[in-house]
């Protein structure tokens, strides 16, 4: 394997995750419009899962169409709300209502990613964490964002699992590294087998 692979993502927290498991990476975000894949999805009747996964490949083969050679990691993750695909927020207002509506429920974070070579997906896996938010009063969810600053709230959902976010929730079974972006045992697993 290559020394070095390529992000297709500007997500901190998953160059975060590659920099703590010792993978060498170049970050070159792919820039895809997220909004109109999944509009168009939807339309088809696609499930969460087939969207995030459908989206991490788009992002890879992007990137390494132009890169010849190198392998790079495309990751994406969204949130299940009993079938309903939730975005991440474009205003503090919406993320308020996103909070309201996982308010007291259970829902799936599905993280997904595909490793492209030469703008071929050449493996993907995708993982669900499962979380259950407590019950909380508007005014309790206000002042949860308000500790947010706006780079984090429009950088990563609507919750930051590795801080804050945390207190939101009554139960958390899943892997850690699947809820914050990037399922990283298992693409370590198949990196090893390509070296």
């Amino acid at each position: 394997m290559q020394n070095k692979i390529i992000l297709a993502s500007k997500s901190k927290v998953r160059k975060e995750i590659l920099d703590k498991h010792n993978i060498e990476c170049d970050v070159e975000p792919s820039n895809v419009d997220e909004e109109a894949v999944k509009i168009a999805m939807i339309k088809d009747k696609a499930t969460p899962e087939i969207i995030s996964k459908n989206l991490a490949e788009l992002k890879a083969n992007k990137i390494s169409m132009n890169k010849p050679g190198k392998i790079v990691l495309g990751a994406d993750s969204v949130i299940d709300l009993e079938g309903e695909l939730i975005s991440k927020p474009e205003s503090r207002n919406e993320a308020f209502l996103i909070l309201k509506k996982l308010n007291a429920k259970s829902h799936n974070l599905i993280s997904s990613v595909c490793i492209s070579k030469n703008g071929t997906m050449m493996w993907n896996y995708t993982d669900k964490a499962n979380l259950t938010m407590k019950k909380f009063s508007d005014k309790e969810l206000k002042e949860y964002l308000d500790k947010i600053s706006d780079e984090n709230l429009y950088a990563y959902n609507v919750y930051q699992i590795e801080s804050e976010g945390r207190n939101l929730f009554s139960n958390i079974s899943g892997d850690e590294d699947t809820i914050m972006g990037l399922p990283i045992k298992k693409i370590k697993e198949y990196l090893e087998t390509i070296r």
